[in-house]
């Protein structure tokens, strides 16, 4: 496509695009570049304008350009050289079957098969990959006949935590000290004041429905999910979300693979369904399948896109495209964990994996207990069109969500502006906590230890060789007061990479330094000796 003709039809699309009305220039800009890759309008190659240029072309200002430029180099779907241009990246899908084709291993014409569309004795039809398992079936199927009158009370007891019971550097761990207690005190006896007998009850349609059209809003803006408010439903959390999609998706025996190293809690809710877990390795760019991983065909398929859980990287385009494909071919879904996507502290936010699915295969979840607080036990689902029906009886049938007071007071204070500032606060505290860290980190270098660079998140990574002992290094930093995680512990198999899980989310600011300095004697000691 000419670089004239380019200009005239972004010009165009943007025009005919129906975008929110917050939504930025750039993030317009962004958004219809990569549809026009994703959808290969502009081919692997293609050169685009020049951002002065096309500035001009779109009248806008070049930064404006520069921004939507520099979300889609971070994503990888183009790349620029210096003196040349801006270029849409390799796409690795397209030539992936040749890959195979090119590889020594002795199942190559197998793999390639299994990859083939138009091979039909491996592709299942589409209006079978679309049905429920038989589990998910039997648990809706008394759902038309549920009496939607019936009440039932719960009442939800989580363990309170003692300040000085947590220990620096515990990950997982977050520090709501700064949570704004008494704006969300008001919230709440708002609308204790004007009682509503429905927020009473148990939660029917998915989940208390201002609420599910403010989390639409946001995903729509700040994660390019593309969702109607009906495809959100309301849950307890993560664990509640990976627990439904496997009840109704998945039958016993069943595959899923999950990401290796990654996140240990998600693969015991898929074990407890009874599921056969595959790890599946990852590299720089994410979830990395080989040739012997396709041999297993998965029906679920967990992973983290836009943050690896736990070592951060992002995946990229081409194996992001791959995926999709793949999970279409041989009638896979694709379980999205988007799990702290709010905390990026540079650059702008990755988009997610579910807006690039064209096929209905891709479930994304998210939670409000990293933003907000633990005990909030509130997170989301988003599910594709044709399962809409179902996964809210399912919900109902199996979980009988509440807390739709809670519920309705986070709509408020989402859609009031206070959710957006609280996340702006949270992302100034950690990054400055995460910069110190980093800092007070960099010596271990000197040993051979590997810190992460990853610019998201709520830990960090240190990669250790093969043959440290990373638990005996956790006892060690354990003795000093400081509670850190091996990464072997993350690892399935028999390929097991070895370092440090440390969190900065609740050591204190002003005590990162001196903790963080403890812990690089101790892991400087542990790796010369």
């Amino acid at each position: 496509m000419k670089q004239l003709v380019l200009s005239e039809w972004l010009l165009t699309q943007l025009n005919q695009s129906n975008f929110p009305a917050r939504m930025p220039n750039h993030r317009r800009i962004y958004e219809v570049i990569r549809r026009a890759i994703t959808s290969r309008v502009l081919p692997a190659g293609a050169r685009l304008p020049s951002t002065r240029r096309l500035a001009e072309d779109l009248t806008v200002s070049r930064n404006t350009v520069l921004a939507a430029f520099e979300q889609l180099l971070d994503e990888g779907y183009v790349a620029s050289q210096t003196g040349s241009g801006t270029y849409v990246t390799y796409n690795q899908h397209d030539n992936f079957s040749k890959d195979i084709a090119g590889s020594n291993t002795s199942d190559n014409i197998t793999d390639k098969v299994l990859l083939d569309s138009n091979v039909s004795n491996t592709r299942i039809k589409s209006e079978d990959s679309l049905q429920l398992s038989k589990r998910g079936l039997a648990a809706c199927a008394s759902t038309s006949r549920q009496n939607q009158s019936a009440k039932q009370n719960n009442s939800d007891r989580v363990n309170s935590r003692i300040h000085n019971e947590v220990q620096p550097f515990t990950p997982g761990e977050d520090d709501y000290a700064g949570f704004p207690y008494a704006l969300w005190r008001r919230l709440l006896n708002r609308q204790w004041r004007t009682p509503n007998p429905a927020l009473l009850d148990s939660s029917h349609d998915g989940g208390y429905l201002p609420l599910r059209k403010a989390i639409a809003d946001y995903l729509r803006v700040s994660r390019a999910v593309n969702l109607t408010f009906d495809q959100v439903l309301i849950t307890s959390g993560t664990q509640q979300s990976i627990d439904l999609c496997a009840r109704l998706l998945t039958d016993h025996g069943d595959c899923a693979w999950v990401e290796n190293p990654g996140y240990w809690a998600a693969r015991r809710v898929l074990e407890v369904n009874g599921l056969q877990l595959h790890p599946v390795d990852v590299d720089k760019e994410g979830l990395a399948p080989t040739t012997i991983d396709y041999r297993t065909t998965p029906r679920l398929i967990y992973t983290t896109p836009s943050h690896q859980y736990p070592k951060g990287m992002v995946m990229s385009y081409g194996r992001r495209r791959l995926l999709l494909d793949y999970a279409q071919n041989v009638g896979a879904w694709i379980i999205e964990d988007d799990y702290d996507s709010e905390f990026r502290f540079e650059g702008r936010p990755i988009s997610s994996l579910q807006g690039m699915d064209q096929n209905g295969r891709v479930l994304y979840l998210g939670t409000f207990s990293k933003v907000m607080y633990p005990g909030i036990r509130l997170g989301y689902l988003v599910v594709p069109p044709n399962l809409i029906e179902s996964f809210k009886h399912g919900l109902y049938e199996l979980q009988r969500p509440g807390q739709v007071v809670i519920q309705a007071a986070l709509a408020d204070f989402i859609e009031e502006g206070h959710f957006a500032s609280h996340i702006r606060r949270l992302r100034q505290i950690y990054g400055e906590r995460r910069r110190l860290l980093q800092a007070a980190l960099a010596s271990i270098a000197n040993v051979g230890a590997r810190l992460s660079t990853v610019d998201s998140g709520l830990h960090l990574v240190v990669e250790f060789d093969q043959a440290c002992d990373d638990v005996r290094v956790t006892e060690m930093a354990s003795e000093h007061g400081l509670r850190v995680y091996p990464l072997s512990h993350y690892c399935m198999g028999e390929k097991c990479e070895k370092g440090l899980i440390i969190g900065y989310a609740y050591a204190a600011t002003e005590h990162i330094t001196q903790y963080g300095g403890k812990l690089a004697e101790v892991i400087q000691e542990a790796l010369r000796n």
